[in-house]
């Protein structure tokens, strides 16, 4: 037998050594090296017989740009709507996708759907669960009443074996959940490891490339809510959308953090109930289910999602503080620029707020990452402030600058269309975004100072 020759690579930077040592010449990151089996003839993975075809397939002659044929592999429909929206249109053969977030978010549920109803309809489907056993997913389907004759299943945790079944059935698309729990033969440090998460990755991604394979693969996340595992891995992968939601409510955000097939930050709704995921085809609806009576602090902004407006409303509530040190506290956005903001305000609205508590909160659970809350935000803060109500069919996006300007921001006209469908009937926004046709039904004041718009209340 040959002897299998093995390497030690860094799993911070990837700089493979001959020999163990305690520092990475490289990153000079201690304690960093660990060892991997490049593997002999003689191993499963140089007998599988797309691992001898290179990372994507055989070799192919150098193609002009325009000569690619773009028609040979078509999207076509995941069965859900929002989901197809997410991913920029539907699946693309031979993409991989990683699905991640907290447990009990509804990952397995979502992808137990979308293969169940897939394989109903004809396309041929693998389901590979290496945390739960067969009869777990059985259940969980029958559960939801999903069509459970031609989706195939598997349990098993093994990669070489994995794609050693893939290859006799064949299937256009595959689920594997979870890849932290997957490990290879070749890879001798435990599962869930850097270096096992990247080589288990690297193999099923070279797989579903070379037979044009859908590929889903589930992510933990750590503590702080961001993917497990070595950065690499969303590099590796097409598209990474993040499945965000508690227990504490029944609705689940799905976004996507990276598309190589469609634009980043869009965002999905779901619904979780009873016989699963359901799509929420009208987001704004249920992130505006105000109480009837005006009150303070209360505000409804238009945030842009990826390619769609959305109506959500923000709430501020400024008091009194007995500390030295008053709170600052933002949930569903960016604390430092609460903290910029208010200093924007103090210095070119003339509101003091040293001595105040402030806290603000965006309803629905919803992160706001967008700059175009700005002026929703310093108006609900004025308005908690005064303990005057804004009126409740108002409505109002734009980004503030540090000179107190207020600067325009994308899909003004989309914006607007938005929130006049919704029945509102005033509209503050930067004087750069006023339409110049007349929005059916709403009054639209534009600003540039911050001072315009205090007064526009």
């Amino acid at each position: 037998m040959a002897k299998t020759k093995i390497a030690f690579v860094c799993t911070d930077c990837g700089t493979e050594h001959g020999q163990w040592q305690g520092q990475c010449s490289s990153c000079r990151a201690w304690n960093t090296l660990s060892q991997v089996n490049l593997g002999n003839n003689n191993s499963p993975a140089a007998k599988a017989d797309f691992r001898s075809k290179g990372y994507a397939g055989q070799q192919s002659d150098v193609q002009s740009l325009v000569d690619i044929d773009l028609e040979s592999l078509p999207r076509f429909s995941s069965s859900i709507g929002e989901l197809d929206r997410v991913l920029g249109g539907g699946l693309v053969p031979g993409s991989v996708i990683l699905v991640g977030g907290n447990p009990g978010a509804g990952k397995s549920t979502l992808l137990l759907q979308i293969m169940c109803t897939l394989a109903d309809i004809d396309k041929s489907a693998l389901y590979v669960t290496g945390e739960e056993s067969l009869q777990q997913v059985g259940m969980r389907a029958q559960r939801l009443n999903l069509p459970q004759q031609k989706l195939k299943l598997l349990a098993e945790t093994n990669v070489e074996q994995i794609c050693q079944a893939a290859q006799e059935h064949k299937p256009s698309l595959l689920v594997v959940d979870s890849i932290q729990v997957m490990h290879s033969s070749d890879v001798p440090s435990a599962p869930g490891s850097v270096s096992q998460v990247r080589e288990c990755a690297a193999y099923l991604i070279q797989y579903a490339k070379q037979t044009n394979t859908v590929l889903f693969l589930v992510g933990h996340v750590t503590k702080e809510g961001n993917l497990a595992g070595p950065k690499v891995l969303e590099h590796m992968i097409d598209c990474f959308v993040m499945l965000e939601g508690g227990t504490d409510s029944k609705y689940r955000i799905l976004r996507s953090q990276k598309n190589r097939f469609g634009a980043v930050n869009e965002l999905g709704v779901f619904a979780m109930t009873e016989q699963g995921m359901k799509e929420v085809k009208n987001p704004s609806a249920i992130f505006l289910a105000r109480t009837e009576e005006d009150s303070a602090g209360s505000l409804v902004m238009v945030l842009w999602e990826g390619t769609r407006p959305l109506l959500v409303e923000i709430q501020a509530l400024v008091d009194t503080s007995p500390l030295g040190n008053p709170r600052r506290v933002a949930v569903g956005l960016e604390q430092n620029r609460l903290a910029m903001l208010l200093a924007v305000l103090h210095r070119h609205g003339g509101l003091y707020m040293a001595d105040q508590d402030v806290f603000v909160n965006v309803v629905g659970g919803v992160k706001v990452s967008e700059t175009s809350a700005d002026l929703a935000l310093l108006l609900a803060i004025v308005s908690s402030f005064k303990d005057k109500p804004i009126d409740r069919d108002t409505v109002v996006f734009g980004e503030v600058g540090l000179a107190g300007e207020i600067r325009p921001v994308q899909g003004g006209q989309e914006r607007l269309q938005e929130a006049a469908k919704h029945g509102f009937k005033r509209a503050i926004v930067p004087k750069a975004n006023v339409p110049k046709t007349r929005v059916e039904g709403l009054e639209v004041i534009g600003v540039n100072k911050i001072e315009q718009a205090l007064a526009a209340l």
